[in-house]
C-alpha cells in the first residue's frame, strides 16, 4: 500500500512540475501579468473559460498565443465582429459537386485553445453559437451535432473602455465563464523589462523563447485536473465555500447596506467553479490542502460577473469587487 502511495506521489509531484515548468516559462514571455498568467492555468487545471477585461495593449492575446505554444494542442484566435456569422465560428457544410453530397468543413471551435477576442462586438446569434459550445461542449450544424476536443477553453476578451457598438454579454452566457479577471497595467520596473524584452524581439522579428521548453502532453494536464480533484479541503473550509456564495442569495445576514446593493446572487454553478478554482490555486502553490485564503482570493473572479447589482449600488457607485470584499470581510473564517 505504500509502495502505492509513494509512486502516487512521485507522480503528482512530476506533473506538478511539469505544470510550474509551464508557468515559469509563461512569465518569462508575458512580463507583469502573474494574475493573468495564473488564472489561465487555474482555467486549464479546472476545466472552464475565461473572460479577461483589460484595456488594449496589456498581453491578453500574447498570452494566449504563448500558453498555447506550451501546451500540446492547437490555438485560434477569432475577432469578433458585428457582421460576424455562427457559421464562421462553428463551419458549415459545403457541396461536393464531384461526389453530389455535402461535407461538413469545420470552423474555428473546433481548436484546443481559443480566443475570442472583444467578444461583446458580435451579435446575439453569434453569441449563442458560442454558448453551445462552452457549454455543452458541442456543436450543431443542420440535423447533426458533432463533438469538440477534450481540452477545449476559451478565453474571451473585453475592452472596457469603448463600448460604442457592442452587444452586451447576457448574463446566461456570462454564467458560463469560470472566471472573469481584470487586467491591469504592470509596474514601472516590469514595464522597463518588457521594453527590453520588445527591442530584442523587434531585432529577431519574432517572439523569442528565452528557455528551449518542451510543450506538456494534453494527458498531463488531464493527470493534473484529476490530482486537483483530490485536494484536500477540510469539511469546516468547504462550509466556509457556501457561505460566502449563500451570503450573495441573502446579504440581510450580513447588513442591510449589502441587501440594498444586491439584485441577484450567485447560481450553484458558482459554488462548483469556487471549489474547483480554490483546489486548483492550492494545486499550483504546490500545497495538498485548501486554505482560507485560497477561497477569498478566488473569490472575486468567480463570482465578479454572476453578480447583478441593484440600481441603488450603480448610483452610490458601488462595484461587484467592492461588495464581495465587503461581503467576505464580514464572515467569519473558519
Amino acid at each position: 500500500m505504500s509502495e502505492h502511495n509513494n509512486k502516487q506521489n512521485l507522480s503528482k509531484a512530476s506533473t506538478q512540475s511539469l505544470l510550474i515548468g509551464l508557468k515559469n516559462y509563461i512569465n518569462k514571455e508575458i512580463i507583469g501579468q502573474d494574475v493573468l498568467i495564473e488564472r489561465m492555468l487555474i482555467g486549464l487545471l479546472a476545466d472552464g473559460h475565461i473572460l479577461v477585461e483589460g484595456a488594449p495593449g496589456l498581453a491578453k492575446t500574447r498570452a494566449i498565443n504563448v500558453l498555447s505554444k506550451g501546451i500540446h494542442g492547437d490555438f485560434h484566435r477569432v475577432q469578433f465582429t458585428p457582421d460576424l456569422l455562427p457559421a464562421d465560428l462553428t463551419g458549415t457544410e459545403i457541396y461536393r459537386p464531384q461526389q453530389g453530397t455535402f461535407e461538413f468543413q469545420k470552423g474555428p471551435l473546433f481548436h484546443n485553445l481559443i480566443l475570442a477576442d472583444e467578444i461583446n462586438r458580435s451579435p446575439a446569434k453569434v453569441q449563442a453559437a458560442l454558448l453551445e459550445a462552452m457549454a455543452e461542449r458541442q456543436i450543431t450544424v443542420g440535423q447533426a451535432t458533432y463533438p469538440l476536443p477534450k481540452l477545449f477553453m476559451v478565453m474571451a476578451t473585453q475592452n472596457p473602455i469603448e463600448q460604442e457598438g457592442t452587444y452586451p454579454l447576457p448574463e446566461a452566457q456570462l454564467d458560463r465563464f469560470l472566471l472573469h479577471v481584470k487586467v491591469d497595467y504592470p509596474k514601472a520596473e516590469h514595464e522597463k523589462s518588457i521594453l527590453h524584452l520588445a527591442r530584442s524581439e523587434a531585432r529577431s522579428g519574432f517572439i523569442q523563447n528565452t528557455d528551449k521548453f518542451e510543450p506538456i502532453s494534453q494527458n498531463t494536464l488531464f493527470d493534473a485536473r484529476n490530482e486537483v480533484l483530490d485536494i484536500h479541503m477540510a469539511e469546516s473550509l468547504e462550509d466556509y465555500l457556501l457561505q460566502i456564495i449563500l451570503a450573495t442569495r441573502n446579504p440581510s445576514v450580513y447588513g442591510q447596506d449589502l441587501a440594498s446593493w444586491l439584485q441577484y446572487g450567485a447560481s450553484p454553478r458558482a459554488s462548483i467553479a469556487l471549489d474547483r478554482c480554490s483546489r486548483a490555486k492550492a494545486w499550483l502553490s504546490q500545497r495538498d490542502f485548501v486554505s482560507p485564503e485560497d477561497i477569498q482570493e478566488m473569490a472575486f473572479d468567480v463570482l465578479r460577473h454572476r453578480l447583478i447589482l441593484s440600481y441603488e449600488a450603480e448610483a452610490e457607485g458601488i462595484t461587484t469587487d467592492h461588495f464581495i470584499k465587503e461581503l467576505v470581510s464580514r464572515i467569519a473564517v473558519p
